[in-house]
């Protein structure tokens, strides 16, 4: 667990700061909250006047939205990316929840767990020292969104190589593998829809201003955030139906080998029934009395018959042939 903040002066001067010295500074304000605890994520949100229905959201990790309080605006987003499941081998989408509380010269981002989105800006803040907050806390939410937004782009390459992988064996592979690997494409397709989508409209609030904490001159950069969310839909959507469609080959892919075996059954059925019914009727046996037999009797009658047999099997696959079943 971490609970850390950095304090960008109004006199230029940064300052690393525990929560208590973050609350009380002059100038603005960015409070850490990483891989928190219940209690301290009570402790933070007493700290700063934060909503106990905003904590409790983020903890139980609701869809992405964008909330306005009298003080400060409560930002929910998801982060997204693909990696081995925990009771499979297979690749899995998985998110982190990550909340924004932005009041008007303090920003708190707070995590149950470690977000690799907000570490890469809290070291840009530190190694730059705060330089970037001195733009405000609102465009310091800007960059860990967009981070956030970049990580999408990333988990969405990666379905496409599946999806790729899949429609180069979809017309020659009929095997179950194939068709669990297409399933698995469009959980995580569903998956990332779903996150998406309230992504998108919980990022168009910030980028209209709506928040009073949003200023005017950062609304540019969330329409830009907004605007990659909106291509991430539409290529989630795409591969949406680039998927149902690989599914719809290799069912019709299947259906086409199951017709093929049907047909060979049938031909072999065919051609084994009248000679079936041959040596049915010839396994009588009957020797004797008014209706014998005189094939029984008959030097060549084994030999005759295997030739009648044969050539009726011979004529039968000639038919087929010639008609283009076989």
């Amino acid at each position: 667990m971490t609970v850390s903040a950095v304090v960008y002066s109004v006199d230029g001067t940064t300052a690393h700061a525990d929560l208590d010295a973050a609350r009380d500074a002059e100038g603005t304000t960015w409070v850490r909250a990483s891989e928190s605890t219940p209690e301290e994520l009570e402790r933070v949100a007493e700290a700063f006047g934060i909503h106990a229905l905003s904590v409790e959201d983020l903890q139980n990790g609701v869809r992405p939205k964008t909330e306005a309080f009298d003080d400060h605006t409560f930002v929910l987003l998801k982060t997204a990316s693909l990696r081995q499941g925990e009771t499979t081998f297979d690749e899995e989408l998985h998110t982190k929840t990550v909340g924004f509380f932005l009041g008007d010269d303090w920003l708190v981002t707070a995590s149950t767990e470690r977000v690799e989105a907000v570490e890469r800006v809290w070291d840009l803040v530190s190694r730059e020292e705060g330089r970037l907050l001195r733009q405000g806390p609102d465009f310091a939410t800007y960059r860990v969104a967009d981070a956030i937004v970049d990580d999408y782009f990333d988990a969405l390459d990666r379905i496409e190589d599946q999806i790729e992988a899949v429609e180069e064996v979809v017309t020659t592979a009929t095997d179950a593998e194939t068709l669990e690997t297409i399933n698995d494409v469009r959980r995580e397709l569903l998956s990332l829809r779903k996150l998406l989508w309230p992504s998108r409209e919980a990022i168009g609030s910030l980028a209209r201003g709506d928040p009073d904490q949003i200023r005017e001159s950062t609304e540019k950069y969330y329409r830009d955030v907004y605007d990659h969310v909106v291509q991430l839909v539409d290529l989630t959507e795409t591969y949406r139906d680039l998927a149902s469609g690989a599914r719809d080959i290799y069912l019709n892919s299947l259906s086409l080998s199951t017709n093929e075996v049907m047909k060979t059954l049938t031909v072999v059925a065919t051609v084994v029934l009248p000679l079936t019914l041959v040596v049915g009727v010839y396994g009588m046996n009957f020797s004797g009395g008014p209706y014998n037999m005189p094939e029984l009797s008959w030097a060549f009658g084994y030999p005759a018959v295997m030739l009648g047999m044969a050539g009726v099997a011979v004529v039968l696959v000639a038919y087929f042939r010639r008609s283009g079943y076989v």
